[in-house]
């Protein structure tokens, strides 16, 4: 018996790793980008979106209509259609699944820099490569917070619309293409902060306000946390608490996602110095990613960190990807500003 153990011993030990060679390397995107909406398809072959976004320039001929596709069996991305306007967007939110991506606002720059938000709703159908337009967002919003319901209503959790940050909870009906209002956030109104949807769960932190106290800076980042329940029998109705602080300093534009598995939402980069789409705090300072990658643990209602120094740190984020490969970031904003078009895979968090 004593000479099969080293043998059965070593085929245990080696499957991980056999399997982990098997998965196919994660190419960068076609070209960097930050600030872009993501989403992934789990739907038969699991895939990858990234829409719009600013380029390496962060000027606003930077922005970008582009769209692509990751195939996570592969790992090479693709070159969809463009996504349709007069102008490319910052700060859009999509989500994907029966075999369409949802795309939702975002605002647009001028040549004098001036912003404009925007009420689009563009779906992408990716077995016909073409986008066909959803009913307008009563109240347009960029910056927003998105969570999915059911698999047929899409949330929009607070963000900026045209003039100031906003309470509305915006629903939209996929079914139907109609929206309805939920139960506003109790708490401040901010843009910029983060969070994700499970079950019947929303959760979000963070982001930034206008400063009460004057111009200089003229945001600062709040650093509320908050749950929201959906009843079962209505979904505008939303029974709203709030949460301790989570783990920390990082308070705008973190990368969140929800996992099904783990019944956990996770966080990972942002920073702690609110900003404008060029990575310079609205203080005058340059911003830089934090390295802190952390969880809400739904089942034990409690804060985890995950890691304190995770590799590479990135903020500027619209979603972080749960993937049975871990937890993805597409682009984003690396130290010293840099927008990057490296996939990364966080460490020290499971999947899907």
């Amino acid at each position: 018996m004593k000479t099969l153990l080293l043998p059965i011993f070593l085929c245990f030990s080696l499957a991980p790793l056999l399997h982990a060679a098997d998965e196919a390397r994660l190419s960068p995107l076609p070209a960097p980008v930050s600030n872009n909406a993501v989403a992934i398809s789990h739907e038969k072959n699991p895939q990858i979106f990234s829409f719009m976004g600013i380029g390496p320039r962060k000027t606003w001929d930077a922005i970008s209509h582009s769209a692509y596709r990751l195939d996570l069996n592969t790992g090479k991305w693709t070159e969809l259609r463009p996504v349709p306007g007069v102008a490319g967007r910052l700060a859009a939110s999509a989500a994907a699944f029966h075999e369409q991506v949802f795309i939702f606002g975002g605002y647009v720059v001028d040549g004098q820099g001036g912003e404009t938000t925007v009420s689009d709703v563009n779906v992408f159908v990716p077995i016909e490569n073409r986008y066909y337009r959803g009913a307008d967002i009563p109240t347009p919003v960029d910056d927003s917070v998105l969570g999915v319901y059911r698999d047929r209503y899409i949330y929009l959790i607070g963000g900026w619309s045209k003039t100031d940050a906003v309470r509305n909870v915006q629903v939209y009906d996929t079914d139907k293409d109609k929206w309805m209002q939920a139960t506003p956030i109790p708490g401040t109104p901010v843009f910029g902060h983060a969070g994700a949807m499970f079950g019947d769960t929303i959760v979000y932190v963070d982001g930034a306000y206008k400063n009460p106290s004057g111009p200089n800076p003229k945001y600062v980042a709040s650093d509320e946390c908050w749950m929201g329940k959906i009843s079962k029998k209505d979904p505008t109705k939303i029974e709203w608490s709030k949460l301790p602080a989570h783990p920390g300093t990082a308070r705008y534009r973190i990368a969140a996602g929800a996992s099904e598995k783990e019944a956990r939402i996770y966080f990972s980069g942002g920073t702690d110095n609110p900003y404008n789409y060029n990575g310079i705090g609205y203080n005058g300072q340059p911003s830089e990613p934090s390295p802190v990658t952390f969880a809400f643990n739904l089942r034990s209602g409690k804060w985890e960190t995950i890691s304190e120094n995770t590799p590479d740190p990135t903020m500027d984020h619209r979603g972080l990807l749960v993937t049975h490969r871990g937890l993805i970031l597409v682009g984003g904003m690396e130290k010293g500003q840099q927008v990057t078009p490296k996939v990364a895979i966080v460490k020290g968090a499971s999947g899907k």
